[in-house]
């Protein structure tokens, strides 16, 4: 499949998992000087590879008849840090208004580690603005994920796979901050506590399937 079936590929995939609805977000992938993304309107549910546009790092147009996004600024500066190969951004509804609320997702549950810790929420500024993309490309410094005050979020990954997934965990970790809030004070893993896991985490292998380790053999066994 081309870069353009895969970005269309992810957007449907949000859609299914309930991050986006009608055409409130977009996608992108870069694949060396070339990024795909998401064009302007598409409706991601129904998104398919020639609703998503080719341009060069400066925006320039190399393949497809849409206009890219308004947040094109958006994908391009985090591209142009070189720490990604694809972005997702979303108003998911949990991740929304956690976004709206704190000025940063703290450490509730060792899984959001996998996104680097505290997720700081950028700090409002109109769509598709510069001002926008610079507080974002921001807030994700050192991590997978950041939120946009009183608008959504952005999740990053080495794959469109993976950022898809950082974006699930992240809507995840928001609605399980705002039970645990209904229920009384949050209680935030302390950071001898996140050292620990990350330690766990390097030590097992987390997350990666591991061979299973044979049974040990019991003589007795063969009577």
């Amino acid at each position: 499949m081309s870069l353009r079936d895969d970005v269309a590929a992810a957007a449907r995939r949000l859609a299914d998992e309930g991050l986006v609805v009608g055409t409130a977000g977009n996608v992108s992938a870069r694949d060396g000087d070339l990024v795909a993304v998401t064009a302007s309107g598409v409706v991601l549910a129904t998104c398919r590879p020639e609703d998503v546009t080719v341009v060069a790092l400066d925006g320039s147009l190399v393949e497809g008849e849409l206009r890219p996004t308004s947040e094109i600024d958006l994908h391009l500066g985090i591209h142009a840090d070189g720490a990604s190969v694809a972005v997702v951004h979303t108003h998911a509804p949990w991740s929304t208004a956690v976004a709206c609320v704190l000025d940063e997702l703290p450490v509730l549950h060792y899984q959001q580690l996998l996104l680097g810790g505290p997720v700081a929420v950028a700090p409002y500024a109109t769509f598709g603005s510069p001002e926008l993309a610079a507080h974002v490309r921001t807030a994700l410094r050192g991590r997978q994920a950041a939120l946009m005050a009183n608008h959504g979020s952005v999740a990053v990954g080495a794959t469109l796979d993976q950022a898809v997934e950082h974006a699930v965990l992240l809507e995840w970790l928001a609605a399980l901050h705002h039970r645990a809030a209904a229920l009384g004070a949050p209680r935030a893993l302390t950071g001898a506590e996140q050292e620990a896991v990350v330690a766990a985490a390097i030590a097992r292998s987390y997350g990666t399937p591991q061979p299973a380790e044979p049974r040990p053999h019991h003589p007795e066994e063969d009577q």
